[in-house]
């Protein structure tokens, strides 16, 4: 029994060695010298352009990390919210690093890593609307950027209180805020980061925060594509690496700076 067992085991090994090595992405994008992170620049202060619009922002740092843990270069590709994972299936970028929410639905098509960032959402509103918080939004004219966390929440609850309350998508997050400048909502629902840098930029006059939105807390992870499970492992790997060398705290204090870093873990399961 022991002699064929080891017949057997030598021929697994002979027939191992004689197939050809496959690379996967991880070893493609080491050999092209090149990593390209879908980021969306439209998210401040996750993701914007300085006044030389060069991009900048709590996710470009990370791409940065990234490719430089990796040892090749970070190509950041502006991708809107709406485009992110249609760029990634379409061999336009690597990853994304760029804030997206860990759905079901959304894990058909991509595959996600462990949450890099967590996000609270609130109101974003005018002054003198009357919105002091969620309920207020009730019988008011809504918006959001089509497809993300917020949207999906915000257009269920405006479904349910029915006739009166309206909702409107846009593909972008500066779409939202000239409308909501401009009177043609009332109010969005956007991340607490999102709202803090909008009214402190000041560029959208008179926005204000109109109180916490009743959503879970919208865990966001970096996305590639699904069957790539070499490069998730790795992308898994940094993640917990930026968090216990304190450098995810460092690019938070240096990006939102107000009260602390959120927590990735999720009391109660396994992941």
């Amino acid at each position: 029994m022991a002699k064929a067992f080891g017949a057997l085991a030598a021929a697994v090994l002979t027939l191992a060695c004689a197939l050809p090595a496959q690379a996967d992405k991880l070893d493609d994008i080491i050999a092209s010298g090149t990593l390209r992170c879908a980021v969306v620049l439209d998210f401040p202060p996750m993701g914007s352009r300085d006044a030389s619009n060069n991009p900048i922002g709590f996710d470009v740092d990370y791409c940065n990390d990234l490719a430089k843990a990796l040892g090749v270069k970070a190509e950041v590709v502006e991708t809107p919210f709406p485009d992110r994972i249609p760029a990634l299936v379409s061999g336009r970028v690597d990853v994304g690093v760029a804030s997206t929410s860990d759905t079901l639905e959304r894990a058909k098509t991509a595959g996600f890593t462990i949450p890099y960032f967590a996000f609270k959402m609130v109101v974003l509103t005018k002054d003198g609307l009357g919105i002091k918080d969620y309920a207020d939004l009730k019988g008011k004219k809504t918006g959001s950027v089509s497809g993300t966390f917020e949207a999906l929440a915000l257009e269920k609850d405006v479904k349910a209180w029915g006739a009166g309350t309206t909702f409107r998508a846009y593909q972008n997050q500066a779409d939202v805020f000239l409308a909501l400048a401009q009177g043609q909502i009332d109010a969005t629902v956007v991340t607490s980061t999102v709202a803090a840098a909008t009214v402190k930029d000041g560029k959208f006059k008179g926005l204000m925060m109109g109180g916490d939105a009743p959503y879970d807390i919208d865990y966001v992870a970096l996305i590639a594509l699904r069957n790539e499970q070499g490069l998730i492992n790795y992308l898994n790997l940094f993640i917990n690496q930026q968090v216990r060398t304190g450098r995810y705290k460092a690019l938070y204090d240096k990006w939102i700076g107000l009260g602390t870093a959120p927590d990735l873990t999720v009391p109660g399961v396994y992941r």
